[in-house]
């Protein structure tokens, strides 16, 4: 692996601000010339954003949201959050896509009106894809893949904001990630179908299941440039050992 190694932890619907001494061992970590190349994008529920942005104001460690509105400004819909309120809380990035939404009823369209907005007010977003376990089983991975970028980044201009998470679907939270053979092959489809759409390098991410005990296997498929880490991100030592285990 090469410079800017994403490393993105996505707390999803957890933590609490008894949680936030635990990033000060995160914290040391990212001052350590040793792993500089180590790009740490905290994702933490919205009711801590405050807290995050606050604890990292003095490190090179960013904050983003897990979803936005696709309204930029304000609006009237009740318990949403739009990309510029995520602007002005310190959020530099947004998740946008990922398959726990996406199975909630969220279309590609919709997703693509969110990005458009959130690339609007300069938010980066990290758009995830990924096939269903019956998808996969129909052999419609690669037709899948193809639909959600073509359908999700729609109108986008500026694909130097765009990071693209590749999670399975069949493997969130199952503790099973595909073989390396399939990663890569997949990994390489979404490259064909990008450069496409533009000759920027757009990162891509793995997400699914991703552990301190299947990164070494993980960080030696090619074309991958980070990881995006779910419940094992929500324990810092073990955030820290996948950090480690990657760039060593």
């Amino acid at each position: 692996m090469t410079n800017n190694i994403y490393f993105i932890a996505n707390w999803k619907m957890y933590g609490s601000t008894s949680l936030l001494k635990s990033l000060d061992k995160v914290i040391n970590l990212s001052k350590s010339k040793k792993y500089k190349m180590a790009k740490i994008i905290y994702f933490p529920p919205f009711t801590l954003i405050h807290n995050f942005v606050k604890k990292f104001d003095s490190v090179k460690i960013s904050v983003g949201g897990q979803n936005c509105h696709y309204k930029k400004d304000y609006g009237s819909f009740t318990g949403s959050i739009s990309p510029k309120m995520l602007k002005d809380l310190g959020c530099k990035y947004v998740i946008l896509g990922h398959s726990e939404v996406r199975t909630a009823g969220e279309t590609d369209s919709e997703i693509n009106k969110k990005i458009l907005s959130a690339l609007n007010k300069n938010l980066k977003v990290v758009f995830c894809i990924g096939e269903t376990l019956k998808e996969k089983r129909k052999k419609n991975t690669l037709k899948v893949l193809k639909i959600q970028i073509n359908k999700g980044l729609k109108g986008v201009k500026n694909y130097r904001n765009i990071l693209i998470a590749y999670e399975p679907v069949w493997s969130i939270g199952t503790g099973v990630i595909p073989n390396d053979k399939e990663l890569e092959a997949n990994v390489d489809t979404i490259k064909k179908i990008i450069l496409k759409k533009t000759k920027i390098k757009i990162p891509i991410l793995y997400g699914g299941s991703v552990n301190s005990k299947n990164i070494s296997k993980l960080k030696n498929v090619g074309g991958i440039r980070g990881f995006l880490v779910g419940s094992a991100s929500q324990n810092s030592k073990n955030f820290i050992d996948i950090i480690k285990k990657t760039i060593n």
